[in-house]
């Protein structure tokens, strides 16, 4: 079975050095939305407003198969909002 391996990249990377076995990249891809969902729920938050952090996906070469990335983005209404505050 092949190995993927799951590297986040949130402000410190994160460098997934076992890997896990998996049938396909297909699977791959849904470990990495179950890994993006347990970020999210556990730990949003670091996430800080205007950082951006992905997760990338390799195999066992170091190819990156494919990339999950994330931005909090506030809208000219909310920056507009922060302003009037002041």
């Amino acid at each position: 079975m092949p190995r993927f391996y799951f590297h986040v990249h949130d402000g410190c990377s994160a460098l997934d050095s076992e890997g896990t076995e998996l049938p396909d990249p297909q699977a791959a891809r849904l470990e990495a939305i179950r890994i993006a969902g347990d970020i999210l729920k556990h730990d949003a938050h670091r996430i800080v407003l205007g950082e951006d952090w992905w997760i990338e996906v390799t195999d066992d070469t170091n190819l990156i198969l494919f990339q999950m990335t994330f931005l909090v983005v506030e809208s000219p209404v909310m920056r507009r909002a922060a302003g009037a505050e002041r």
